[in-house]
């Protein structure tokens, strides 16, 4: 199954960029400035996107405090459904490492290629975000397509 896959590297605690990770105040100063639910394994989270209803519903699956956060996407875009989320952190001698991996497409569509392209936004201004500079996240983010 095809799946996308980025490395970044972030000059910040490992224990911050999990927070930014792993709870809904840090995913709304780098991802989406709407987000509801608890970030507790078994719990859901809710990422307004614009509309009335979530444009995405993630289960949170397993949280390994300054190591992992795995979703599961429960509700959304259609080729999102099923799929999984992880963002697996580590320390080297010069930064932390985010390893982000959104797997589970059924296939390489046209839309799994724009949503690469907008997680590789979105890592980075979750990077830029802990290194000091302004957020961008939805609906602050550039857009990329029509799509969004």
């Amino acid at each position: 199954m095809p799946t996308i896959r980025h490395r970044v590297g972030i000059d910040a605690p490992q224990a911050a960029v999990y927070d930014a990770v792993a709870t809904t105040d840090g995913l709304r100063n780098w991802w989406v400035r709407e987000v509801v639910g608890d970030s507790e394994v078994g719990n859901r989270l809710e990422f307004y996107m614009g509309r009335p209803t979530p444009g995405v519903v993630m289960e949170v699956v397993e949280l390994e405090p300054s190591s992992l956060v795995h979703w599961r996407s429960v509700d959304g875009p259609a080729e999102w459904i099923g799929t999984e989320l992880t963002f697996e952190l580590a320390s080297s001698a010069e930064e932390s490492v985010l390893s982000f991996t959104h797997s589970g497409w059924r296939d390489p569509s046209p839309f799994m290629h724009h949503c690469s392209t907008k997680w590789a936004y979105f890592l980075i201004g979750l990077k830029t975000s802990l290194e000091g500079a302004p957020p961008t996240p939805y609906p602050d983010d550039l857009k990329i397509s029509s799509w969004g």
